[in-house]
């Protein structure tokens, strides 16, 4: 019996491990995904709708949305924890999408990755030159800690980290307003009502 329970336990572990996801295998199938979609002769609003669709399923977005609050996050109730996760999801899906949606055709090239702890490994990718616009460098910070489940936490286009720019916008939004969260609020509900 023993036996019997040691190979079925070898077995699940050999399937868990087969559908653990690389880090540069994930980014590269989010990007294929997400260019089909920019290529397919559908409306802008259908492209944005599907775009938000794979940002949901591959962005830690609560993650983001809490480090680009930074320590403001420490003095924030459970209900304004959860209206500021709200607002900013709203925020971040409609500023992604439409961003996205104005490429037609980017191609991205995964080329390596580097393993920064168990938690964290940043792929390499180039977003490929085309008559438009020249070759750009972005690196893709991913969340590893459920291997079955890697996210995307943070984008850095050309040396320029997308999610420290966020938080610094919320920074002086917050510093500017003496730090009432409500501004911070107003101001992501303005953006995605727009």
């Amino acid at each position: 019996m023993k036996k019997i329970f040691l190979v079925l336990l070898f077995l699940n572990l050999n399937i868990l491990n087969v559908f653990s996801v690389e880090p540069d295998v994930f980014v590269q199938s989010t990007v294929n995904r997400a260019s089909e979609i920019l290529t397919k002769n559908i409306s802008k609003e259908d492209k944005i709708n599907n775009l938000k669709e794979i940002a949901k399923e591959t962005v830690d977005i609560e993650g983001v949305g809490f480090y680009s609050l930074g320590s403001a996050r420490k003095s924030l109730n459970n209900e304004q924890k959860i209206k500021y996760l709200k607002l900013f999801e709203d925020y971040f899906l409609k500023s992604f999408s439409s961003r996205l949606s104005e490429y037609t055709n980017p191609e991205i090239d995964v080329l390596s990755k580097k393993v920064l702890s168990e938690n964290y490994t940043i792929v390499n990718s180039v977003l490929k030159e085309t008559a438009e616009r020249p070759e750009v460098k972005i690196d893709w910070r991913i969340y590893t800690k459920n291997k079955d489940n890697p996210l995307i936490r943070d984008l850095i286009i050309e040396g320029l980290s997308l999610a420290r720019t966020q938080k610094e916008e919320f920074a002086s939004i917050l510093s500017s307003n003496d730090g009432n969260i409500n501004s911070l609020f107003q101001s992501l509900e303005k953006f995605s009502s727009n």
